[in-house]
């Protein structure tokens, strides 16, 4: 385990060693702590840089990407930078046009027919998106090992979801209805895009990532029977290639309280969880071999410091001292959430759990 001498002289851990301590089910000297999202309107210095610059253009040139991910490492004291990058940035290198709006992703020309899904490229990873192989070696180089770097893809589902309804969607019923009236056409969309995020997370990993982070985020819209059939064999996969590459791997979805056992049998190392569901009750069903993310509501953070306590502490009891726990939010920060609170939670978090 990487140490450091801290201001008192007394050996600390940095909060990259605390946090794959964590993912390997050690015991770190205190819960590492991260947000999602965390690399936004929050942070100091990111308004600066958004009256300057679209998002894309801040993901797709490395120097302005690196200053968006380190911005929360300095702001709040996080334990792990997360590269400031979309979910949807493989579809591009498949050859699937696109925006990111306000409201969310926008597909120029869904994808619903046996041509389109045929016409879908595996992208070339090192072609299709160097500037994000070159932003992770360079934060690699800036964090110089006290962070760790978090590198993160859309799960399948999510980004087939994304490709087939063209925009967000409360319920995405075009594309469950393509899913369950078209299998074979799923199944073809399905096992591209588990290639390219297969290769997409493992040229990562090769670019510097200390763990990955798979954004399946939509799979809550799915009961346990369809994700079986429809989503897991083709995220087992993904797994199975990272854990090859021996890089500690996250498992991400919001609204999963019913899927739970089914996203172990999906796989990664740790399982991230929302607010729906407490923390100790979906780690008993997740089992202690594997380690457990969250699950601070996000709308907490819109209150004031004692109510945020009062739930930290609640999580932090759930939690139970186990090894394996990652302090992050059900889903990502929210706009309006005061960067003095997120700094206090983060120093909090790690002052009650110093062991």
């Amino acid at each position: 385990m990487q140490e450091s001498i801290d201001s008192r002289g007394s050996i600390s851990s940095t909060g990259r060693s605390r946090f794959l301590s964590a993912c390997r089910l050690e015991q770190p000297d205190a819960t590492p702590i991260w947000f999602m999202r965390q690399a936004g309107r929050n942070s100091t210095g990111y308004h600066e840089l958004r009256d300057k610059y679209d998002v894309l253009t801040l993901i797709k040139t490395p120097e302005l990407c690196t200053q968006m991910t380190l911005m929360p490492v300095q702001s709040f004291g996080v334990d792990a930078a997360v590269l400031y990058a979309d979910i949807m940035l493989p579809m591009e290198g498949m050859g699937v046009s696109f925006e990111l709006r306000n409201e969310g992703p926008v597909i120029h020309h869904p994808i619903r027919t046996a041509h389109d899904i045929e016409a879908l490229r595996v992208m070339n990873v090192e072609e299709s998106v160097p500037y994000i192989l070159s932003a992770l070696r360079m934060v690699r180089r800036a964090l110089a090992g006290q962070q760790a770097l978090i590198g993160l893809s859309g799960g399948p589902f999510t980004l087939a979801c994304y490709m087939i309804e063209g925009k967000p969607s409360r319920d995405y019923a075009t594309a469950k209805a393509l899913m369950y009236s078209e299998p074979v056409l799923w199944d073809t969309l399905m096992r591209k895009l588990s290639l390219v995020i297969q290769a997409y997370l493992l040229a990562q990993i090769e670019a510097g990532a200390d763990v990955v982070q798979l954004f399946e985020s939509w799979a809550g819209t799915l009961g346990p029977a369809a994700y079986r059939r429809y989503v897991l064999p083709y995220t087992q996969p993904i797994f199975a290639a990272i854990k090859q590459a021996a890089v500690p791997a996250i498992h991400f979805g919001t609204g999963t309280s019913a899927l739970l056992e089914a996203m172990v049998e999906a796989g990664g190392d740790v399982i991230s969880v929302d607010w729906r569901v407490d923390l100790d009750d979906a780690w008993q069903r997740i089992g202690y071999t594997r380690g457990i993310q969250g699950n601070l509501d996000p709308t907490l953070l819109l209150t004031s410091w004692p109510v945020v306590e009062t739930s930290t502490r609640d999580i932090l009891r759930c939690a139970a001292n186990r090894p394996g726990h990652i302090f992050n939010l059900g889903h990502g920060i929210p706009v309006a959430a005061q960067p003095d609170l997120l700094r206090r939670l983060v120093d909090a978090v790690h002052e009650q759990t110093q062991r």
